[in-house]
């Protein structure tokens, strides 16, 4: 069993201390975020989870537990993106995260810390030229604490359409999606970096960029040195090259309130993941 913690909020720099506790207790409880009286418990047990995803804009809270987790195979899904508070609202200086994702990298490896740059948006402020310098910077600045970059581009959900508009973000066209992806494999091949995009149903093998697998059961083999075999999780988008995975996150749980959030489009009222079901 793999475990996504999480896609629906950002467990490790809001809830480390609730997910310690979790794995302390070798349980947790996952609502169905479809039908909420649907409640499962979920065996965390060393022997029962193949691996642990953590998908995070601000590692730093975890950064010193990690001893806490070492019954357990584990990486990280680190988002870090030129992007100032207009856009992700509740971020610390980038210049500090930066700093995070380095020393995470240094005390797992940089095998275990994937680079996203995700999603990326343009507006008369967040230019392709603007996000071609970032890219090409924050490349530099990682070179040597990852070996991976995922990136993806935004997609305008329902939920979340407003809140793009209200920013001027504009929908990105086939050929800007070309030219992007065409800057940054150029880019991640400078540095040395392995360059994919999350389930992006555009076909950019022409700039040697292949279909991302965020839940990648080949790592887990890697990294565990057991074979890591799980199907196509039916439950994502059909682009999405991941495999099946329990995420124990909460919709609507995430302080960050990044405005181009599926998972949060509103503000969090309390947070699910502190209520009594969840402790």
């Amino acid at each position: 069993m793999i475990i996504s913690a999480s896609r629906r909020t950002d467990i490790p720099a809001y809830y480390s201390d609730w997910l310690l506790q979790r794995i302390n207790e070798r349980c947790v409880y996952v609502r169905n975020p479809r039908n909420r009286t649907q409640i499962s418990a979920i065996n965390l047990s060393p022997d029962a989870v193949d691996c642990i995803v953590f998908w995070t804009k601000n590692g730093a809270p975890l950064l010193d537990k990690l001893h806490l987790l070492q019954e357990y195979a584990f990486y990280f899904q680190f988002t870090l993106t030129p992007y100032d508070n207009d856009i992700e609202r509740n971020l610390p200086d980038k210049t500090k995260i930066l700093t995070t994702f380095r020393q995470l990298s240094e005390r797992i490896g940089p095998q275990k810390v994937i680079w996203r740059y995700d999603p990326v948006l343009c507006n008369a402020k967040y230019t392709i030229d603007y996000h071609v310098d970032n890219f090409y910077q924050l490349a530099g600045a990682l070179k040597g604490y990852t070996e991976t970059v995922t990136f993806s581009f935004i997609d305008f959900y329902k939920k979340i359409y407003d809140s793009l508009k209200a920013a001027g973000i504009a929908e990105i066209t086939d050929e800007e999606k070309k030219s992007i992806a065409g800057h940054f494999s150029q880019i991640a091949g400078e540095h040395n970096l392995r360059i994919e995009a999350c389930a992006e149903d555009i076909d950019l093998s022409k700039h040697h960029i292949a279909r991302a697998k965020c839940i990648d059961d080949g790592l887990i083999t890697k990294i565990t040195g057991r074979a890591a075999t799980a199907e196509k999780d039916k439950n994502q988008r059909r682009a999405c090259g991941c495999v099946k995975s329990i995420d124990i996150g909460s919709y609507n749980s995430c302080s960050t309130a990044c405005i181009y959030c599926y998972a949060n489009p509103r503000p969090p009222p309390a947070h699910p993941l502190q209520q009594p079901l969840f402790t």
